[in-house]
């Protein structure tokens, strides 16, 4: 294995703390973090994500799966919900009572309380602040957590998933679409 790659997949490892570790509403941790680095399962991902952008008719699937392609391992971090955090504040839409009678599959599961949203948020940020702090190109990116939700690889509400690479030029922002 070459060093850039080793040290790819020591960030990833840096990362799953990061997001492990960052702060949750009341102290409740739904985070999940999965670390993907067999190749084979990142064709795997992309070629989902390509199916799905057949279906979708949304050529940045196609675009981002490329990425997925040329990246060295994959950060998938995600919020399972174990239930509204019962401050019946309203952010959802809706009242703590109400969120867990109404359910709702797409890409993602919902609704979700809006605080375990912000804990998603808050793990991705720190997780990527690792990579970046630590040079390796990174993007957070929907398009690849609605394919590995949908492979079933991570058991989650809503994955974003962080792909991972060192080369001489960022594949994530230089890139065509």
């Amino acid at each position: 294995m070459k060093p850039e790659a080793e040290g790819v997949l020591q960030v990833a490892r840096l990362m799953a703390v990061a997001a492990r570790t960052a702060p949750k509403t009341r102290g409740i941790d739904d985070i999940v973090v999965e670390i993907i680095e067999d190749k084979e399962r990142l064709r795997e991902i992309a070629d989902k994500m390509e199916e799905i952008a057949e279906e979708k008719g949304a050529d940045f699937f196609r675009r981002d799966a490329e990425c997925l392609r040329k990246s060295e391992c994959l950060v998938a971090i995600g919020v399972k919900s174990s239930g509204p955090c019962g401050l019946h504040c309203g952010m959802c839409g809706s009242d703590c009572d109400e969120l867990e009678e109404r359910e709702v599959d797409r890409e993602f599961a919902g609704p979700l309380c809006g605080f375990k949203l912000i804990d998603l948020g808050i793990a991705l940020g720190s997780a990527a602040k690792i990579a970046n702090d630590l040079v390796v190109d990174n993007r957070l990116m929907y398009t690849v957590g609605v394919a590995v939700r949908a492979l079933g690889l991570i058991d989650a509400d809503v994955v974003i998933g962080i792909p991972l690479s060192a080369t001489g030029k960022n594949i994530y922002f230089d890139r065509e679409g």
